[in-house]
Parts: C-alpha cells; sequence; structure tokens
C-alpha cells in the first residue's frame, strides 16, 4: 500500500484505547430502536384516566364497598396488559436492532480486528477495505487507489477518489481499493450522528387513531369534573339533602352511584385496545424483517396517499451489471479488445463498473500489463498497456498489444466524437464507457492519454433493478396511491429505470430547474413523477410542498442525503443497508432491505386502523351513553340504576372483551379519512338512544312503585339486550370466530343471570312481570332505532368516502 503522512501506522495500544473509553471518547451513540421502559410505564401507567380510577377505587374501599371496586382491578389489568405487549414489541424490536448492528476494522498496536462500530475509539486506525461503510469521520493517511460511494451523503452513484489528507465520512461505503484513515470525530460529534441527533428532536409519528382518541379524552376530562358535581348532587337529593343524607349515612351510597356514572364515562379500554393493536402488528413485523422504530408508525403507511422514492438502493439494488457491447461504426477494431477488456474486469484494483466485464470477458491474457493507470474519479478513465510478444500461457502471439482506455466517452474523445451514440445509450438509462486503442505507450507519471486514440466499442451497463420493486409499484397503483421518484443522479437515467418498473415517465425533470415558490413547486409535482440532481435540501422541499398540497406522505431511501426528506415526511421508510442517520430518522427500517415488505406494512396498518375504528364505536356509544344518563340522572334527580359492580361485568361482556378480538381479527378494508368522524356519527346517535332507553326504564320502573333491586336488575338486563345488539350490529357480516365470540359472550351473560353465588354478589333478583315487560318493550324500540341508526350510518360513510360498500366500518 503506498501512503504519505502515516501518523500511527500500528494503531493505538491498548492502554490507549482504555484512556480514550475512560475519557468518554467512543464512537458509542444512543440510537433506540424502540420506546424506553420507562416511556412504557409512564404512557400505560400515569394517566390522567388511571388517577381518577385509582381515586374512586380507593374511595370505594375506604367507604368498605370493596365488591363494587371491580373496575379497578380491570384497570389494573388492562395496565398490565398494555405495558406487556408493549415490552413484548420492545424485545423483539431491541433484538432485531442488536442482529442487524454494524462492525468496524480497525489496527491497534500492529493488529488488524473487528469491533463493534460503538467501540470505535477517537485516533483508531481504520482498516477500510472494498465493501466496508466508514463508522466514523475519518482523516485518510495512506491509500491504495481508495475510492468511496457517497451517494448516501450527495444522492450521486459516481465514485470518488480518496489520497492522503481527504476526509471520509460516516455512511460512505468503499468500493474500490482500500486504505487507512485516522478517526477524528466520534460519537455525537460525527456528521451522521449529528443529523441523527437532530432528526430526532421530532419525536412521534402522526398518527389519525391517536390524536382522535386523545380529542376524545380531553373532552371527557373537561366534563368529568362538573358532571361528577352534578350527579353526586342528585343522588344526595334523592336521600333528602345534604343534611339528612350524612345523618342517615345515605351519603355513601351517593358516593357509590357517582363512581358507577363516572367510571362507565372513561373510555379506557380504547386506548388499551389501541396500544395492544399497535404492539401486536409491530411484533407480526418484526418477522416479516421489518424493524418498526414506534408503534403508531404501523398505521402510518396505511394513510399515505403519495410515496416518494429515492432510487439508489429503493428501486435499485445499488449496484451495476454489464449489459452489452456496441462496437464503434466505421471505426478500426484492432485484435484482441475483447482479452483486453477481460483483464479490466479481473483486475484485483478495477472500480465497481469495470469489475462488471469479468462474467462477461473471461479470456483475459495471462501475462501482466507493462505499465497502468488505474481509474480515478477525476479523469474517469483507466488505462493499460500489453506488450507484443507471446502470450506466456499459450506461446501465441499476444492479440492485446498496445495501450487501452476504458472510460467515458466525454473524457476519453474531449472533441466528442462520440456524444450523438453515447447520448442516445444514455437517454435509454444506460451507463455508458468506452474502449479506446493506441499503440502509443503510456506515460505513467504524466498519467494522460496515449496519442493517436481510436474507439474500439461503446460499452453499456445498467443498473441493477430489485426484482420486487415492479410488482410492490403495480400494488400501490391498484390501491391509488401516487408515486414520485427523486434522486441525485442524471434524470434520463432516472426515467428510464422509472419505465422499467412500470411508471409512466417519458422525461425526467431536472431539479436544478425546480422553482422556489412553494406554490410553483407544489404545480410543477403535480405534472411531472420523476425528478433527477435532487439535493436533499430539494427533497425536503419536495416532500414539504406535498404535505401542504394536502398528501400524506412517504419517503424511503437510504442514503444521508435521503435523512432530510425522511426525517419530513409523514412516514419515514429506510433500509437497512443505508446510512445510520437515515435510519435513526425513519419510522420504519426493512432489515432485509426488500421492497416488497411494503405491502404488508399497508396491510397491517389497515387492519389496525379498521378494526380499532370498529371497536372504537363500542367504547365511544358506552362514553355518550354514560355521560347522557350522567346528566339525565342529574337534572332529573333519580337514583343511579346501577352499581358499579353491575357495570363491571355489563362492560366486559359486551364491549371489553369482545373488543380485544376484533382488535386484532383480520381486516382488509382500505384506509379512508374522518376515523374519529365516522366512529362519533355512530356512537353519539346510538349512545343517546341507550341513555333515554334506561331513562325511560327507571322512570316508568319509578313510578311503578318497583323497588330498587329489582330497578337495577332491569336496567342491567335492558343493557345487556341493547349491548349484545350493539356488539352483534357492529361485528357484521357474522362469520367464522365472530360467531364465537359473540356466542361466547352470550354464554357467559346467561350464567351471570342464572348462576345464584353471580347473581347474589351483583345483587340481582328475580324481575316481575311489569319489570319484565317495561324491558322487552323499551329493547325492541331500542333495537328498532339503533337497526335504523346504523343504516344511515353506512349510507353516510359510503357518500363521505366515495368508496366501495365492502369498506364500510
Amino acid at each position: 500500500m503506498s501512503a504519505t503522512d502515516v501518523e500511527t501506522p500500528v494503531g493505538l495500544t491498548e492502554a490507549e484505547v482504555a484512556q480514550r473509553v475512560a475519557d468518554g471518547r467512543t464512537n458509542a451513540f444512543s440510537q433506540q430502536s424502540s420506546r424506553s421502559a420507562a416511556s412504557i410505564i409512564r404512557a400505560n401507567v400515569l394517566t390522567l384516566f388511571n388517577g381518577i380510577i385509582a381515586a374512586c377505587f380507593l374511595v370505594l374501599l375506604l367507604l368498605g364497598r370493596w365488591q363494587d371496586a371491580l373496575f379497578g382491578f380491570s384497570a389494573i389489568a388492562n395496565t398490565i396488559i398494555g405495558s406487556v405487549q408493549e415490552f413484548r414489541a420492545k424485545a423483539a424490536l431491541d433484538k432485531l436492532a442488536l442482529l442487524h448492528a454494524p462492525r468496524a476494522r480497525v489496527r491497534r498496536a500492529g493488529d488488524a480486528q473487528e469491533i463493534a462500530v460503538a467501540d470505535v475509539v477517537l485516533d483508531d486506525l481504520l482498516v477500510l477495505r472494498a465493501g466496508d461503510q466508514v463508522p466514523a469521520d475519518a482523516r485518510v493517511v495512506a491509500s491504495a487507489h481508495l475510492q468511496l460511494d457517497e451517494s448516501m451523503l450527495t444522492g450521486e452513484s459516481d465514485a470518488v477518489d480518496k489520497v492522503p489528507g481527504d476526509e471520509v465520512l460516516s455512511g460512505s461505503i468503499v468500493i474500490a481499493g482500500e486504505g487507512e484513515a485516522v478517526v477524528v470525530r466520534v460519537g455525537a460529534d460525527s456528521f451522521a450522528n449529528k443529523l441523527a441527533a437532530e432528526a430526532k428532536k421530532f419525536s412521534l409519528v402522526a398518527s389519525e387513531l391517536r390524536s382522535s382518541i386523545d380529542k376524545v379524552l380531553r373532552v371527557v376530562s373537561w366534563i368529568v369534573g362538573p358532571i361528577a358535581l352534578l350527579v353526586f348532587n342528585a343522588q344526595i337529593m334523592v336521600f333528602g339533602g345534604w343534611e339528612q343524607a350524612f345523618e342517615s349515612g345515605d351519603w355513601r351510597q351517593a358516593a357509590v352511584n357517582t363512581i358507577a356514572a363516572l367510571v362507565a364515562m372513561i373510555p379506557l379500554g380504547l386506548v388499551l385496545m389501541t396500544s395492544i393493536a399497535f404492539a401486536v402488528g409491530a411484533v407480526k413485523l418484526a418477522g416479516q424483517q421489518v424493524l418498526v422504530q414506534e408503534l403508531a408508525a404501523v398505521e402510518g403507511l396505511a394513510r399515505v396517499d403519495l410515496i416518494c422514492l429515492d432510487k439508489t438502493g429503493t428501486l435499485t439494488e445499488g449496484t451495476i451489471a454489464f449489459d452489452a457491447e456496441h462496437p464503434v461504426d466505421g471505426g478500426v477494431t484492432p485484435d484482441g479488445w475483447r482479452r483486453a477488456l477481460a483483464w479490466a474486469g479481473g483486475d484485483p484494483e478495477a472500480n465497481a463498473t469495470a469489475r462488471c466485464l469479468a462474467e462477461a470477458y473471461r479470456d483475459a491474457p495471462s501475462h501482466e500489463p507493462i505499465a497502468r493507470i488505474p481509474f480515478s474519479s477525476a479523469r474517469k478513465w483507466s488505462a493499460f498497456e500489453f506488450a507484443a510478444g507471446s502470450d506466456a500461457a499459450t506461446d501465441a502471439p499476444t492479440d492485446a498489444a498496445g495501450s487501452w482506455v476504458l472510460g467515458g466517452p466525454e473524457m476519453v474523445f474531449p472533441d466528442n466524437r462520440l456524444a450523438g451514440d453515447a447520448r442516445e445509450l444514455a437517454a435509454s438509462g444506460l451507463r455508458t464507457l468506452v474502449l479506446a486503442h493506441s499503440t502509443s505507450p503510456l506515460d505513467e507519471e504524466a498519467e494522460a492519454l496515449p496519442a493517436g486514440l481510436t474507439p474500439v466499442a461503446l460499452l453499456t451497463f445498467r443498473e441493477r433493478i430489485r426484482t420486487d420493486a415492479a410488482e410492490t409499484l403495480a400494488y400501490f397503483a391498484e390501491q391509488g396511491v401516487a408515486v414520485r421518484i427523486i434522486s441525485g443522479d442524471n434524470p434520463d437515467t432516472v426515467a428510464a429505470i422509472a419505465r422499467s418498473v412500470g411508471l409512466d415517465a417519458a422525461v425526467g425533470f431536472d431539479a436544478r430547474q425546480l422553482p422556489e415558490d412553494p406554490a410553483e413547486l407544489s404545480e410543477l409535482l403535480q405534472r411531472h413523477l420523476v425528478f433527477g440532481r435532487v439535493t436533499p435540501q430539494q427533497k425536503k422541499a419536495i416532500v414539504v410542498a406535498l404535505k401542504e398540497a394536502g398528501h400524506t406522505v412517504a419517503m424511503t431511501g437510504d442514503g444521508v442525503n435521503d435523512a432530510l426528506a425522511i426525517k419530513e415526511a409523514d412516514m419515514g421508510i429506510a433500509m437497512e443497508s443505508g446510512a445510520a442517520a437515515t435510519k435513526a430518522v425513519a419510522r420504519i427500517v426493512l432489515l432485509d432491505g426488500r421492497f416488497s415488505h411494503l405491502p404488508r406494512v399497508v396491510a397491517e396498518g389497515r387492519q389496525v386502523i379498521a378494526n380499532i375504528e370498529r371497536v372504537s364505536m363500542l367504547f365511544l356509544t358506552k362514553t355518550v351513553y354514560a355521560t347522557g344518563l350522567a346528566v339525565l340522572f342529574g337534572l332529573f334527580v333519580l337514583q343511579f340504576p346501577f352499581l358499579p359492580r353491575q357495570l363491571s361485568v355489563i362492560d366486559g361482556l359486551t364491549i371489553g372483551i369482545p373488543a380485544f378480538f376484533l382488535a386484532l381479527m383480520p381486516n382488509a378494508r382500505r384506509y379512508v379519512p374522518g376515523f374519529l368522524r365516522r366512529s362519533l356519527s355512530f356512537a353519539i346517535p346510538t349512545g343517546v338512544v341507550v341513555a333515554v332507553a334506561l331513562f325511560v326504564y327507571s322512570w316508568l320502573a319509578t313510578q311503578a312503585g318497583i323497588g330498587q333491586d329489582e330497578l337495577r336488575t332491569g336496567s342491567t338486563l335492558l343493557l345487556t339486550i341493547i349491548g349484545l345488539w350493539i356488539l352483534t350490529v357492529l361485528s357484521r357480516p357474522i362469520d367464522g370466530w365472530k360467531i364465537l365470540i359473540i356466542g361466547s359472550m352470550m354464554l357467559g351473560l346467561i350464567l351471570v343471570y342464572s348462576v345464584p353465588l353471580v347473581t347474589e354478589f351483583l345483587v340481582f333478583v328475580d324481575p316481575s312481570i311489569v319489570t319484565a315487560a317495561l324491558v322487552l318493550v323499551v329493547s325492541v324500540v331500542s333495537i328498532a332505532l339503533i337497526e335504523v341508526i346504523r343504516f344511515v350510518h353506512l349510507r353516510y360513510v359510503r357518500r363521505t368516502a366515495r368508496f366501495d360498500p365492502s369498506t364500510a366500518p
């Protein structure tokens, strides 16, 4: 290895490494692949509604009414289940992240060794070889034709020569040659990690489910206090007023009734079901080699209506292959030119493009050239010279004698004699080189082109297209998801690749002509699908413009140059082979780099959204009718018709338990915006019907002189019938597992009303004929109204969504 300015030829000693580790000068950088344990516990335990539930639970225990504190144990179980599911997801995601942790090669005390990237320290001597990814910012101290692919930084896939004194940045990939470099920046100070740290300031992915549920919780949190006072005052009045209630001790029952009203209003189960659905989805995707870095990202891709794709590493594998040879018409074709190409392809120091020739051209001369000039990204050509004489292997005359030059047509022939042919080939998306021959000798010291060059053949190379790219893009087209290709490469090349994967892109737009005005940029983005020569800042501007135009945007990529756009997008997707900074800001990482996983992510997100929308109507209906009951019974000063224990059991069997299973069932319904509006359009009128039905029953039962225990039994029976009907309505079409779920809940409710020990605990009594008749009549009327509401609701959903009827929730 030729080198100059070698400061530390043997690398650091063990003592020097230990000192730097003690000083904290390591490449360790915290890049969480999942939520922290503290954040999981905090999110599941320390919430406002858990506080309200805990206070109510404590009050009932102090009053000696532990029987009515069942909801407290249910809330604890919910918290434990939610935490366990998220911890399981965290364990799976952290395990995947650990399995895919990168390694680095360093020289310490004269010995080369592989270590974890995090164990690299300041001043370490990196040993760089073809295929390596630079683990930390460093300065080159030795180079043997070292070439780096900086496309992750610039977006352009041209190789860049590195000589002693040049700086290499983390994320670059060595594509040819080898070298050594001294680390100059580590950890949070390195280029890639600085970008990652800045990007991580934006922590939460946009989630319609999460934001919609938060809106509901905010409204409930505002009204729960005033309603508590209203209900408590009404219950006190039922027992003869404040003075009499406290003298008789009936205030205790008033407090129990108030707690029953408050607990029913809080949709704790909805938050739990959403967390579980996200966590289960993340674990399932982990099994598909998809790392979800934030649970709500499971939902994200299902909402996307436009996806921006980087070419290199996304549509293509990031490698190239030989395409064809095109002998130059009218040129002088010397003997042995294919043997010269065979040697160029087999040269150990060949760059990535030249190495592609080895498979097509195998019959190389057995002896080495007498002179050679290696490829340089500045010159964009390489050259070698064979002497005339006999082939050492065959003793036959060498037919590859003379000087050969392989390089870019415009660089080898500055007079542009090949410009027409080369441009035509490039327009088809092919990278073009020319092989030229001269009888003049090479001047290795001057590194100049030999005199008298004549073109022999144009050689074309194509980028390797991912085998799953066309199929995946076709899937997105079927789903109505628009596509934009934005790349740092030549626009014509990018457009040709886009056409090869099925996109209708006649030409590519040169991003150097992009307008800075957001309105003009937005209009241009509607007319063009493919953009080339795009800078990282322009990628970000394109994403911003598309979002401002009303699109939900996903961005895929693997380079540092994609990081800003991926961070700005609604859904950022990175390849495992990509730069650390890009993976740090992405919400989803494809661990095996297979683009074809995205449809599976979409399907999982759709299942989560559609199922949560279905179960949310159950929970929100409960919140509405519980709020309505509290207001009606508070205003009309009636004793609340339930004990907390009665509501806990009925809610569990008609809402909580079936919702758990419904939230995890297969569901392929397409995403349609407006989740909360659709849910409330069913929950509000249905909740009002339930509240009015229970109020009417209670008022009529009171007027008929029915006792309090029998009144509560009838109220519970009425709520059971209506609750089961709502569950059945929202489960349609009822088949397979749904039959088992609903049937099991019915069986459970029959046992609740028939097992003596349970009926005694729940304070149920045998209903009289009057109570049974009231329950029957009110139930029939309520069910009829609920059927009408569901019919109108479905028509409303189909009309506003303008979607296939089968996609209705």
